[in-house]
């Protein structure tokens, strides 16, 4: 076409080749072969999660708290058949009821307190060790509780039987007062009715064999030593006991909240009585209840459906000590 005579298409720069080339010679194989497939994230060097997982790692072989403190009681080496026993007034108490110590655990110096000076004279006296430690070991050795600087290691707890109990208090020349438990099971419930059964005068405690709970070093704690001091006995058949002790000349009366007598107005306080408490939530079982004489109530606001067997039982025994003691002095 006139005017338009210019070659078509790419033109050839002088000196320059076309045409196929031999290859790269094998310089480019190994990034044509690839790498294979894309590492997780956790084994890729540097990556967030790598180093997440590393201090995962890290911590497991370090040794637990559960596992340290378990080590530090296999060192100490408490046998099955004995209890510690943690907290300066449970263990004050246990060295002046004579309760045999084993040995002495002590985190704080006796200097600091006299609970603490009676629990070392004591176990001078009976030729128990007394071990200096660390918290950490109280920690291991109590399971966690409020040892407040110091533990012993003692027996385990010697029940006794509901004939003696009656029989002591006789001989003691006083009107029995014995509490029975009905299947409280909480260790909490039973120190604190020890407390409250030593502070209102009472002769003893009586729990059943089987769903019921012992005295245990959670027990000795709550009580605040009054374990040492008020006995326990354990009974096989409860039922079979109240009953043997009503032949012995004692009254039952059981707490419940739906009884028709309230403890204030209680008739037979100063007879020979054994107050009998049941399970939180489930009260007297229904045996129990039929071998009471008297079913007792405390009188609470609406608002609150029960008391705790603990509570329920200290408020009863208050109640009858303060109607015996009104009746002595009338008399």
């Amino acid at each position: 076409m006139p005017g338009n005579d210019r070659p078509h298409g790419a033109r050839r720069r002088p000196g320059s080749k076309k045409g196929p080339t031999k290859g790269s010679g094998g310089n480019r194989r190994q990034g044509l072969e690839g790498k294979g497939p894309t590492p997780r994230a956790e084994d890729r060097v540097g990556h967030p999660k790598a180093r997440a997982r590393a201090r995962a790692e890290a911590r497991a072989a370090q040794p637990t708290r559960a596992r340290q403190l378990e080590k530090i009681r296999r060192r100490f080496g408490v046998p099955e058949d004995h209890e510690i026993v943690c907290g300066r007034n449970a263990a004050a108490e246990a060295a002046r009821a004579g309760v045999p110590i084993s040995r002495v655990f002590m985190a704080v110096s006796a200097e600091s307190d006299d609970r603490l000076g009676a629990v070392v004279r004591r176990a001078v006296l009976v030729g128990a060790p007394v071990l200096e430690t660390t918290r950490l070991d109280l920690e291991a050795l109590t399971e966690g509780a409020a040892h407040q600087g110091v533990a012993i290691e003692i027996p385990a707890y010697e029940y006794t039987d509901a004939d003696l109990l009656l029989e002591r208090a006789r001989a003691l020349g006083h009107t029995p007062l014995l509490v029975a438990l009905d299947q409280v099971t909480d260790p909490h419930n039973l120190g604190a009715v020890l407390r409250s059964a030593g502070a209102f005068g009472a002769d003893g405690v009586i729990i059943p064999e089987r769903r019921s709970a012992g005295v245990s070093a959670t027990a000795w704690k709550v009580s605040a030593g009054a374990a040492a001091r008020v006995r326990v006995a354990r009974e096989t058949n409860l039922v079979r006991t109240l009953e043997r002790l009503k032949k012995e000349g004692c009254f039952v009366v059981g707490l419940d909240g739906g009884g028709e007598t309230l403890v204030e107005e209680l008739t037979l306080a100063d007879a020979p009585l054994v107050v009998v408490t049941g399970a939180e939530g489930t009260g007297l079982s229904r045996l129990v209840r039929q071998t009471c004489d008297v079913i007792a109530s405390i009188p609470i606001a609406t608002k609150v459906e029960s008391l705790n067997a603990a509570v329920a039982t200290g408020i009863a025994l208050y109640e009858v000590d303060r109607l015996r003691r009104a009746a002595q002095a009338g008399s």
